[in-house]
């Protein structure tokens, strides 16, 4: 990798583009907190790209953890990138100004390394319309040595075969400690004189969380994958998780940017553990992030001090996949209380699952705002509970509720998931009546009647999960399933039930996407072409696209949702990290006895 040439565009954004952009406060970088160093005078330069707007990456934790790990390595600069909103994107077009970041605005292509966080498959148009903006080729056969090299992480790294085409390097699992290991790497093959193609050899026979897809090939028989092989002998055939495993002492940002344009998450966000006890058979995270660590309570005080003390924000949110299950939670949160009541800072707790442990918790939160408490219930039978691996029962669930109600909480955000294995019609139906129920439970407290709001999503199985094997409803069953719920609800005239559900056409690319193989690129290319992009917004998600797209290659997108494979088959995502075959089939194979228990 030769040494680059920074084009700096800090001239004509200022006079081409802000003044002509609306909400220009996500492109102007320059916020309280942010690192800015000389590119020119760094050994390596990353652009930190997420591929959405401002106000959603600058609430995502990884990104901003990265950011402040890289930048403290002397010598290396990491610079944000977002991907410009459609008005803005239109108007880099038309003025021929190349996508930049917001530290030195300087162009995407100047940089050593492109990095993307991949967090769901409704965000791969957008990653090829952020490289396209910032004139590099989204095929990285087609990319020269003056290229970027294009990296990827983030949760979506593990069934990441449908981008193989266009990335050069996923790194998977945690990136604490991963990404300054393949930094350095780079750093010393670079000043060494090695091509890009001799880094990426060195990384792949270095790391085994790094995957470089270019050096395997599949060979497919119909819609199988027949073989899946290195094309050198000395390459590793199977990939692990990076974990870190001194969660206690991994890198935190204790002085966070604070965004100009309020993001969707604008608070003091501390992660308190990671990985989940629970093993939700639908759960991805539950069954990649292990094992489970926790950070100190005198840890996340500190943490969430210095973070407090620097950004001034009036939130502090605990962060983990299951709060519940901190095992000093009633401690932390005494003691989160006595430093910031009387600052106005309130506390936030997402992820709580009900259990036993939750109908003493809402006593102690005192210093929690009482707006609404979310539950993520999943199903609304007990049985099919057991089915999903999500072993809470009605009483634990309504104990918790009432205390809730009896601790000051108004409302409750209820979550369910319709289309799990062994669900029935009556399960669906269920879902209005146990939230009619709940929301009826708070008239013995003070009297009114609860407002719930629910969000209903459709389920999508996911890879390296026991559920990973199994189809996906057909949309019919979902559309059936969304007018059984809303029946029932004017039949028990729940007006104080508020239902919110997601697109079904979205679920279904989901389900392909996130179980596809590498033949699925050239599908999503030709979606991108066609205008695919920010597909995760409502007002951008045109299915519509999608479908010509799959119909272009002989492919029927429903098929591909309601695919099963067979137990002995070559999996796309097998090779990437996540447990064992045996250990998931084993969790599947359990989950069909209990559906099959009366």
């Amino acid at each position: 990798m030769r040494k680059k040439e920074v084009t700096i565009l800090a001239e004509r954004v200022e006079r081409e583009f802000l003044p002509f952009v609306r909400r220009p406060g996500r492109y102007i970088g320059g916020e309280i907190n942010q690192i800015k160093k000389d590119l020119s005078q760094c050994e390596l330069t990353v652009a930190l790209c997420f591929p959405d707007i401002y106000e959603v990456g600058m609430s995502n934790s990884g990104i901003a953890i990265i950011y402040d790990i890289l930048n403290s390595i002397d010598g290396v600069a990491a610079e944000r990138v977002f991907t410009p909103w459609i008005g803005a994107e239109k108007l880099l077009r038309e003025k021929e100004i190349p996508l930049f970041s917001l530290e030195s605005r300087a162009s995407l292509k100047s940089f050593d390394i492109v990095g993307f966080s991949l967090s769901s498959e409704l965000c791969y148009t957008n990653v090829l319309n952020m490289l396209d903006l910032g004139g590099i080729d989204v095929r990285s056969c087609r990319r020269s040595e003056d290229d970027p090299l294009i990296i990827a992480g983030g949760g979506q790294a593990v069934c990441c075969e449908p981008m193989a085409r266009f990335i050069d390097l996923f790194v998977l699992g945690e990136g604490e400690e991963s990404v300054v290991e393949l930094v350095q790497l780079v750093r010393a093959r670079k000043k060494a004189g090695a091509t890009k193609e001799e880094i990426l050899l060195c990384a792949a026979k270095k790391f085994d969380w790094v995957y470089v897809p270019n050096l395997y090939t599949f060979e497919y028989n119909g819609v199988k994958i027949k073989s899946f092989r290195p094309k050198l002998s000395d390459l590793r055939r199977q990939f692990k998780n990076a974990v870190v495993e001194d969660f206690e002492n991994a890198a935190v940002p204790l002085a966070p940017i604070v965004p100009f344009v309020q993001a969707v998450h604008e608070r003091v966000s501390v992660e308190i553990m990671r990985g989940c006890p629970g093993r939700c058979r639908f759960c991805q995270a539950s069954f990649c992030r292990r094992p489970v660590r926790y950070r100190s309570v005198e840890k996340i005080i500190d943490i969430a001090k210095a973070c407090y003390q620097s950004t001034g924000f009036d939130t502090v949110s605990l962060l983990s996949l299951s709060s519940a299950d901190y095992p000093e939670l009633g401690e932390l949160v005494a003691g989160l209380g006595a430093y910031f009541q009387d600052k106005h800072v309130g506390l936030s707790l997402p992820s709580l699952r009900v259990d036993r442990q939750l109908k003493q918790l809402p006593e102690l939160l005192t210093s929690v705002r009482k707006g609404g408490l979310t539950i993520a219930v999943e199903a609304a039978s007990e049985k099919l509970r057991q089915v999903i691996n999500k072993p809470l029962k009605d009483e634990d669930l309504f104990a918790a509720v009432e205390a809730a109600y009896r601790a000051g909480w108004q409302r409750l955000k209820l979550y369910f998931m319709v289309g799990l294995p062994g669900e029935t019609l009556e399960d669906v139906k269920r879902i209005v009546q146990l939230s009619f129920q709940l929301a009826k439970l708070r008239k013995e407290i003070d009297g009114k009647t609860g407002q719930i709001n629910i969000t209903v999503s459709w389920f999508v199985p996911k890879a390296h999960t026991p559920f990973g094997w199994l189809g996906q409803k057909p949309k019919s069953y979902f559309e059936q399933a969304k007018q059984l719920i809303l029946d029932e609800k004017r039949k028990l005239r729940a007006k104080f039930l508020q239902f919110k559900f997601h697109d079904i056409n979205c679920s279904v690319l989901e389900s392909v996407i996130g179980r596809g193989d590498r033949r699925l690129c050239d599908v999503i290319e030709t979606a991108w072409r066609d205008g695919a992009k920010f597909d995760l917004w409502d007002e951008c998600f045109d299915f519509e696209i999608w479908w010509r797209a799959f119909e272009k290659f002989g492919l029927d997108l429903e098929s591909l949702a309601q695919k099963e494979f067979e137990q002995d088959e070559i999996l796309p995502w097998e090779h990437l990290g996540g447990p064992g075959k045996k250990y998931l089939l084993g969790h599947l194979d359990e989950a069909k006895a209990r559906s099959t228990k009366s």
